[in-house]
C-alpha cells in the first residue's frame, strides 16, 4: 500500500498567473507543506500532483477530495480538475467550509486537500444516494449491494437534500455489521449548492460514498470531545427522549445535586453546555471516558421533574452527565489515538471528519485535530474536512455526531506513505 496527502490553499494576496504553484513557509508564514496557489483550480492541481508523486507512478485505487471556496462554479471546475489528473478507480469528494490536510486546518479560505491511495486487493464501489419523496414517505435511491467483503462505506451527504439522520439510524437495520464514516458537506462560503464528486460525476444534492472491503485492513476511531461528571446513573423512568428519574430520583434533583458537588470552573461548563453520555456496554463494570454515546442536554422541566436530551433513552439505559471544552476534547482526542496506536500500530494513511465547530472556535489553532491525528497515529497521509456533523460507529452502532473527530484510518506498520 502506498498514501498521499496533500493540501494547497489560493494566495490572498498578489500573485502572478504564469507563475507554478509553491512551497511558501518563508514569504506566507503557513508551514511548508501547504501549497500556494494563484486560484482554486491551480491549488486542485497542485495538491493532486503532490498527493500522486508519493505514490511513486502507480494509479491511485481511491482519492479522496475536499474543496473550500467561495464561487460554486469555481468548486465544480476545481474538482473535475483534480479528478482528471488523479484518474483514481474510485472517488469521492465534497465542498466544505474548511479542509484538513498536511497537519494543518484551513477555515472560511479558498483551498483544495487531496488523499490518493494504492489499495491493492481493495474491494472498492462508489455511489451516489438520491431521495424520491413520497406523499407521506422518503426513499433512498442507488444504495448498492453490500457484500460480506465489504468492510466499511465513508459517507459524504448534502443534509439539505439528504435526510441524513434518518439514513443513519437505519443503516444499523438495513446495513447491519457496516460502519458508517465521513461528514455533513456544505456549500461555497459565499453560498450556493454543495458540490459532491463521484468517480468525477458531479451532484448538488443527495449524498456520494465508496465502500471498502477486500483485502485491505482499515479501522475507525471516534472522539466526542467529553469528560464524565458526577457518577453513573440507571434510568429508572423515561418517555422518550425525556428522562424522568435517574437511580430512582427526579431527573432534575438529581442533575442539581450533581452540579452542586462540581468544582467552580465545571459547574460553568456544565451550566453553559451540558451533555449526557449514554453508555454503549451496559455490561462493562466501570463506564469512564470514551464509553458513552454524547447527545446534548436540550432542556430541564422542573415542574415534571426531567431532563430533555437529544435521543431515546430507554428505562434501565446507564447514563452519565459530561462537559465538553478544548481540555477535555483535547485530552480525549489524545487517549482514543494512544489506545488506537497501542492496540493496532501506526496507519499508513488516515482520512479525518472534524466538526466545523472544533477547530480555531474551540482549539487555540485550526490545525489542533489534524496535528494531533497525524502524530497520534504517527501517519503522514492525513486528510480531510471541517464537517457540519459527523458520521461515525460507536459500540457497534452508526450515528450522527457534533463537536466528534470521526477518523478512518487505512493499513498497518508494513504500509508505505508519502
Amino acid at each position: 500500500m502506498r498514501f498521499g496527502s496533500a493540501v494547497a490553499r489560493v494566495d490572498p494576496g498578489p500573485a502572478d498567473p504564469m507563475d507554478p504553484p509553491e512551497l511558501a513557509e518563508a514569504v506566507f508564514g503557513i508551514p511548508a507543506t501547504v501549497l500556494q496557489a494563484p486560484d482554486l483550480i491551480a491549488a486542485a492541481t497542485a495538491a493532486a500532483g503532490v498527493a500522486l508523486a508519493a505514490l511513486d507512478g502507480a494509479v491511485p485505487d481511491l482519492a479522496c477530495v475536499f474543496i473550500s471556496g467561495y464561487d460554486p462554479l469555481e468548486i465544480a471546475a476545481a474538482g473535475a480538475a483534480a479528478a482528471n489528473m488523479l484518474n483514481a478507480g474510485a472517488m469521492v469528494g465534497c465542498s466544505a467550509p474548511g479542509v484538513i490536510g498536511a497537519e494543518v486546518g484551513l477555515e472560511m479560505q479558498p483551498a483544495v486537500s487531496v488523499w490518493a491511495a494504492v489499495l491493492p486487493g481493495a474491494e472498492l464501489r462508489t455511489f451516489h444516494l438520491s431521495v424520491l419523496r413520497g406523499d407521506e414517505s422518503l426513499t433512498v435511491l442507488g444504495l448498492p449491494d453490500v457484500a460480506a467483503e465489504h468492510s466499511v462505506a465513508v459517507l459524504l451527504a448534502d443534509p439539505r437534500t439528504f435526510p441524513i439522520d434518518g439514513f443513519v439510524e437505519l443503516s444499523n437495520e438495513v446495513l447491519p455489521g457496516l460502519p458508517l464514516v465521513g461528514g455533513l458537506a456544505t456549500g461555497a462560503l459565499r453560498g450556493g449548492p454543495t458540490w459532491l464528486c463521484q468517480d468525477g460525476l458531479a451532484y448538488d444534492s443527495g449524498a456520494v460514498g465508496v465502500l471498502i472491503g477486500g483485502d485491505v485492513e482499515v479501522a475507525t476511531v471516534v472522539s466526542q470531545g467529553c469528560r464524565p461528571i458526577g457518577p453513573t446513573m440507571i434510568v429508572t423512568k423515561s418517555e422518550g427522549n425525556e428522562l424522568l428519574e435517574l437511580a430512582g430520583k427526579p431527573a432534575t434533583e438529581k442533575l442539581q445535586d450533581i452540579i452542586t458537588d462540581l468544582d467552580p470552573e465545571d459547574r460553568r461548563l456544565a451550566l453553559t453546555g451540558l451533555q449526557i453520555g449514554i453508555a454503549m456496554d451496559e455490561y462493562a463494570e466501570t463506564h469512564e471516558r470514551g464509553d458513552f454515546l454524547i447527545r446534548g442536554v436540550a432542556g430541564l422541566y422542573p415542574d415534571h421533574g426531567s431532563v430533555v436530551v437529544g435521543d431515546v433513552v430507554d428505562v434501565g439505559r446507564t447514563v452519565r452527565f459530561q462537559v465538553r471544552d478544548a481540555a477535555a476534547a483535547h485530552d480525549e482526542l489524545g487517549a482514543v489515538l494512544t489506545r488506537f496506536r497501542q492496540d493496532a500500530g501506526a496507519p499508513g494513511g488516515a482520512l479525518l471528519f472534524s466538526c466545523n465547530g472544533r477547530g480555531s472556535s474551540m482549539f487555540a489553532s485550526a490545525d489542533h485535530d489534524a496535528l494531533m491525528v497525524a502524530e497520534g497515529l504517527g501517519v503522514g497521509a492525513v486528510a480531510g474536512f471541517f464537517a457540519g456533523g459527523e458520521i461515525g460507529p460507536v459500540g457497534g452502532r452508526n450515528h450522527l455526531h457534533g463537536f466528534t473527530a470521526s477518523i478512518l484510518t487505512f493499513g498497518g506498520e508494513e504500509s508505505g506513505a508519502g
